[in-house]
Order: structure tokens, then sequence, then C-alpha cells
């Protein structure tokens, strides 16, 4: 799987990671088929986002779309902020593997669940901040190879799964569930596929 230097470089030195404890709004977006999850915060004065923090759980890709969402987003309107689109996003990183398009690609999602959160609170209402099933009606195009021994967070197949239960691409010990069969992060309680707990 080949990624632009634009991704390797937000992957490898993300910007403005971590959270905001006095958030004016927050929003994430989970994609429960490649276990990618993404929380953005954002703070807000004078109708513009004075700051932008973000949590990301997934693959290299997954983190560079959050980082660079935050950079497009910081000092931003909040009406130029909702222009923000999963399309500009992998723009700006000079392309994403098609298979990551629809699956780690959902910073824009989150960033738009966070001023629309933000939106509702000022307003007094309660506002959803969370969203579990993001990108979950596309198709999730993995790399050639049995779909059962790919890793759940790159899908790059597992090689030798039967002796060697790892991912190099994400540094990730993995095991086999013992409900679904598929792939997931030894270190999970349950597994990222089907939510089965796992026996430690």
């Amino acid at each position: 799987m080949i990624y632009s230097d634009k991704v390797m470089d937000h992957f490898s030195n993300p910007r403005n990671v971590g959270t905001l404890p006095d958030a004016d709004g927050v929003g994430q977006v989970g994609n429960p088929v490649c276990g990618d999850m993404m929380t953005f915060y954002v703070k807000v004065k004078d109708d513009k986002l004075s700051d932008v923090k973000f949590q990301t759980f997934g693959c290299g890709a997954a983190i560079a779309v959050s980082s660079m969402v935050s950079e497009m987003a910081m000092g931003k309107t909040l009406d130029e902020a909702m222009t923000i689109t999963n399309e500009k996003v992998a723009e700006e990183l000079g392309g994403l593997p098609k298979n990551k398009m629809h699956c780690s690609n959902l910073g824009a999602d989150a960033l738009h669940l966070a001023i629309e959160n933000y939106k509702l609170k000022a307003k007094g209402g309660n506002a959803p901040a969370v969203s579990t099933d993001a990108g979950s009606d596309h198709e999730h195009e993995g790399e050639e190879g049995d779909e059962s021994c790919a890793c759940p967070y790159c899908e790059t197949p597992v090689q030798n799964p039967k002796t060697a239960c790892f991912c190099k691409s994400c540094d990730l010990d993995l095991v086999e569930c013992p409900q679904c069969g598929k792939y997931t992060n030894k270190a999970e309680n349950a597994c990222t596929q089907c939510g089965a707990a796992l026996e430690k």
C-alpha cells in the first residue's frame, strides 16, 4: 500500500493531537468495519475555531486524515469549517488508496459533528456528538487475499496467520476471534469485528 509523502508526514508527526477538557463541541465517528475511531474537540471564539484537537484510534491513514483536518479547520469560521469535505482532505493529503477513502477518511465527518454539537449546546439543546456507523454502508475493498486473514485496522493481509499473527503495518499483535474467526487486536478485550469478548 503506497501513501503520499504528505500522508506519511502527518502520520509520523500528527498535528493537534490531544483533548480539550473544556471543549465547546465534541464529535466522534467510528467505523465498525475497519475499527477506526476519531474524536474531535473544538473551541469557538467569535464564530471561529480558536482551537481544534483530536484523538484517533486506527491505521496510519486515519491518523493522517485527522491531523490534516485539524490543520485545515484551525482559525476557520464555523461556516468555512463546514465546507471541509472528506474529498478535500484526501486531495490535500495528495490522495489516499481507494480502500481507505471510505474507511479511514472520516475526519471531516467528526469535525462537522463537533461543530453541530457546539451549535446545539449553544441553543440549550441536547446534541448528538457520536456517530458509530459512519461509512459502514460503503464497500471496503481490501488487499488481495482472504479477508478473514486481514488486519482489521489497515486491511493488510496477515502473513502466515496461523503461525505469525502480527501486522507489520500497524505494529500490532493480532488474535483470531473464537466467535467470528476474524483477526483483531490482541490487546483489546472485545473483537473489533463482531464485539465478542476475547479470552485472556
